[in-house]
């Protein structure tokens, strides 16, 4: 029998707040994170705005000589990470630490380091790249630095599936609890392709809103003005627990971990299937996973990315998979406030996620201000709107095909 899995701490990095509860507040509100960038020069770009998180520091988290030996995407899971535990109230010195351990994902990874030191290498030679580079810049740093600034000696990798990556990473540690070769599990997703080079590729292969002159306007998922998704960046790192040890411990628990679903789409490397059948596998996979009904989901956090073909594609998949009842679910992309975080976006929208949830609050899809034939269901337009949630999904959807969804619901049989 599958132990349970429930969620007891939350942190978050992102362009709107680095702060859970203020982060919800904006998001509940209709807030933007997005704005001009201000972490480079802009002057020669053609996108000039985004989600970067401009005036972050690692201070409080890391010491200055530890900071210069991470690249941005690995501080971010530490700071997210560290904010998760402290929310959990779990004392790892008081754990069995090969009973706990971390699965990250991020899509990228160390591109900013990469970067720096190409230019070093070009201009100045190869003698001159720092001995830290590949330590920097290796997709697993995050996870492997998390692990050891607690000692968690469990289940430690990295999970890369571009913007699916945080959410694979969560059903994976969802399994390890189930299947038992984990108590405790740090999991989620973190990304720092904010770089020169990260938005000139997405912005030459025109993935990109181009809407240089209205930024917080530029990312409008299922609107039908809408022209590509905005880059953004941070990180969502969340604790899973099996449920007898939170209830041992008098944890505050904000949902249950109740299934995962993954697929492929083996077609385009970038372009997702029209049909949204590979969408539609991996919902399905996550309600069997689940054991639930179609008709079971109340709210539906939507990969949404607000790109043409990506939206109304995951519109087919819904009335796919939910049929009559996909009319009465709530939906809405979170992305419309806090842009594409790409391989870290499943995990801060799994903590938004677990907030409606708690406090039974749909956030809204803002900027939505023309219907689009294709994408013609409820996405809680610009407002949020009450409601009592019992279970959530929560939908990404990635480049190379990858789609992953991820069921959470309310504690019952249980509740502490």
């Amino acid at each position: 029998m599958k132990r349970r899995v429930v969620i007891t701490g939350l942190g978050v990095v992102t362009s709107l707040s680095c702060n859970v509860e203020q982060l919800w507040q904006k998001v509940v509100a209709g807030e933007s994170g997005i704005h001009p960038l201000r972490l480079f020069d802009i002057a020669d770009h053609k996108v000039k705005f985004g989600g970067d998180v401009y005036d972050w520091s690692t201070e409080g988290y890391l010491s200055h000589k530890e900071a210069k030996r991470l690249d941005r995407f690995a501080q971010f899971a530490i700071a997210a990470g560290s904010d998760a535990v402290t929310d959990s109230g779990l004392d790892f010195a008081a754990e069995e630490h090969y009973r706990c351990g971390v699965i990250l994902g991020s899509g990228i990874g160390g591109l900013a380091e990469i970067e720096t030191q190409v230019n070093r290498m070009l201009h100045m030679g190869p003698a001159k790249v720092s001995a830290f580079t590949v330590p920097k810049m290796m997709l697993n740093a995050a996870s492997g630095h998390v692990s050891i600034k607690y000692g968690l000696r469990g289940p430690n990798y990295a999970v890369a599936t571009a913007c699916a990556s945080a959410t694979n990473a969560i059903g994976d540690a969802m399994k390890a609890i189930q299947y038992d070769d984990a108590d405790v599990m740090l999991t989620g997703g973190t990304e720092a392709a904010l770089t020169p080079m990260g938005i000139s590729g997405f912005a030459n292969m025109r993935a990109l809103s181009g809407r240089n002159d209205d930024p917080q306007a530029a990312s409008r998922p299922f609107d039908a003005d809408r022209d590509g998704f905005v880059l953004s960046e941070g990180a969502g790192l969340l604790v899973f627990e099996e449920l007898e040890h939170a209830k041992a411990r008098s944890a505050n628990i904000y949902c249950e971990v109740l299934g995962f679903g993954a697929s492929a789409d083996a077609g385009h490397i970038t372009q997702p299937n029209e049909t949204g059948e590979g969408a539609s596998k991996a919902m399905e996979g996550a309600l069997a996973n689940a054991k639930l009904n179609p008709e079971q989901v109340d709210y539906i956090n939507a990969h949404g990315t607000s790109t043409p073909l990506g939206d109304a594609a995951e519109t087919t998949a819904m009335k796919s998979v939910f049929g009559d009842h996909v009319r009465r679910v709530a939906i809405s992309s979170t992305k419309s406030q806090l842009g594409h975080l790409l391989g870290a976006s499943g995990g801060v929208e799994l903590v938004l996620s677990s907030l409606a949830i708690r406090d039974g609050i749909v956030p809204p899809t803002i900027n939505y201000e023309t219907p689009d034939p294709k994408c013609d269901l409820d996405y809680t337009p610009n407002e949020a709107r009450r409601r009592e949630i019992s279970i959530a999904m929560s939908n990404s959807f990635g480049f190379g095909g990858h789609n992953a969804s991820i069921i959470v619901g309310r504690l019952t049989n249980g509740a502490a």
